[in-house]
């Protein structure tokens, strides 16, 4: 395996542990893929249909600004891009980091965290927003107690 990235987007910290844990068991560096506009928790309230993740959500054209875009995509081979699962795929923030750097050659290994859902349609939604020529692998739910071991066991299974 090449030179590793832990991507991530975390808007309430559970997706930010799990990168941490796994960016240690990859020997890889961290990442963090902040908003523009940081999300409160109105943002996030899912029951309401005008909140602003519902309106990204409902929007699969929508790309929320990030707040930087200094992350050094062309030092990695591997890049593992963490988030939650948002209306059963990532959230579109997540297409705007893709969008704003070159990943052609690259290896994209989503993963995600969610309270109930699985990672539905997520990679076919991804693969718009990157070149041909990456390599996007299927997406793993890393739920739950989450160990350095297991997590290394994964990366090791991944055959890149």
């Amino acid at each position: 395996m090449g030179k590793n990235l832990v991507a991530f987007f975390s808007a309430s910290g559970i997706t930010r542990e799990v990168a941490e844990m796994l960016a240690e068991a990859a020997g890889a560096d961290l990442y963090e893929i902040k908003p523009q506009v940081l999300y409160t928790k109105a943002d996030l309230d899912w029951q309401d249909k005008n909140s602003r993740s519902s309106v990204e959500m409902n929007d699969k054209s929508s790309r929320p600004a990030i707040a930087d875009n200094n992350a050094d995509i062309g030092a990695y081979d591997v890049v593992f891009v963490g988030f939650p699962i948002w209306w059963y795929i990532a959230p579109t923030i997540i297409n705007t980091f893709l969008e704003s750097y070159d990943f052609a050659g690259k290896t994209i290994v989503p993963f995600a965290t969610s309270g109930s859902s699985g990672i539905g349609e997520t990679v076919a939604y991804l693969k718009v927003s990157v070149d041909a020529s990456a390599t996007i692998l299927d997406g793993k739910m890393l739920n739950g107690w989450q160990t350095k071991e297991s997590l290394t066991a994964w990366v090791a299974g991944l055959g890149i």
